[in-house]
């Protein structure tokens, strides 16, 4: 009936989506759509959901049940085939787990990106070196000197997403801690700086730094992530990692919290042209 797979595309998601709008506008509940399958109607809620694969012959039946037919119902099996294609990180499966999967595919599909870090550079904006020295220190459990590799390798090839033909706009929020604190040598410092430097002269990046003299704000809780896309079926979401793992929030009262926090803090923080300054000063003392 329907294949398990390590996490959905975001191109399932919203396909799943879909299919319950189109189940629901004609009439349909869930235990009468499992009865055209001969399934459970938990099959059914886990196929909108996007916790199974859609298979082309099973989607098809339930469209002829909802009277989808013509162009429409080609252009629906056509858009499963290319959805149930697997991501280019698939080649990554070895060292990326199901929870940050999931990460890397809304990233790829989010036409604005805001993040708040306090403790790293975002891994959009990692050096090669810098993003090495994180891993040799911070993956805790990862001691693999290959398995750290296939990760740097990882986050070079997400950051490709920045300086595609469409990229989606960047905007970061980042702790004065980051700099402060010393992630590998001066030099991968070094380094690092000067790539701040030239990612935020690209017109879809905003960089700000959140200063120890701007006092407390409503991020210090932690570091997260806030998507947002272009495309109706997909709310914005939330992404906050943990140590082993990571949620995604997309209830509403979560999500406008976060955006509540997200904008306070960039209130409160250095101006994307005093960000430039402090990112120039700080150069100098490396």
């Amino acid at each position: 009936m329907s294949e398990p797979r390590s996490a959905p595309t975001v191109g399932q998601v919203v396909l799943g989506k879909r299919l319950q709008d189109l189940r629901e506008k004609a009439g349909f509940k869930r235990d009468e759509a499992s009865k055209v399958l001969r399934v459970a109607p938990a099959t059914i809620r886990r196929m909108e959901t996007a916790e199974v694969a859609l298979k082309v012959p099973y989607v098809q039946l339930l469209l002829d049940a909802y009277g989808i037919t013509g162009d429409e119902l080609d252009s629906f099996i056509t858009l499963t085939e290319e959805a149930n294609k697997p991501g280019w990180w698939q080649r990554f499966h070895d060292i990326l787990p199901d929870w940050f999967s999931v990460h890397v595919s809304l990233e790829g599909a989010a036409e604005m990106i805001r993040a708040y870090e306090p403790h790293f550079v975002p891994g959009l904006l990692q050096t090669e070196d810098y993003a090495r020295a994180v891993m040799q220190t911070g993956a805790v459990g990862q001691a693999d000197s290959r398995q750290a590799e296939r990760h740097v390798a990882l986050r070079m090839e997400r950051q490709g997403l920045l300086t595609r033909r469409d990229p989606p706009r960047l905007w970061v929020v980042m702790d004065e801690t980051v700099l402060r604190r010393q992630v590998g040598s001066a030099e991968v410092m070094r380094h690092q700086v000067d790539r701040l430097l030239e990612a935020v002269e690209m017109p879809h990046i905003t960089l700000q730094i959140s200063e120890f003299s701007s006092g407390h704000h409503p991020g210090t809780y932690g570091p997260f992530v806030l998507f947002r896309f272009a495309v109706p079926e997909l709310p914005d979401m939330v992404y906050v990692e943990y140590l082993t793992g990571a949620v995604y929030l997309d209830e509403r009262i979560e999500v406008a919290s976060h955006l509540e926090a997200m904008d306070r803090m960039a209130a409160q923080a250095a101006t994307a042209r005093r960000t430039k300054e402090i990112l120039r000063d700080f150069r100098k003392e490396l």
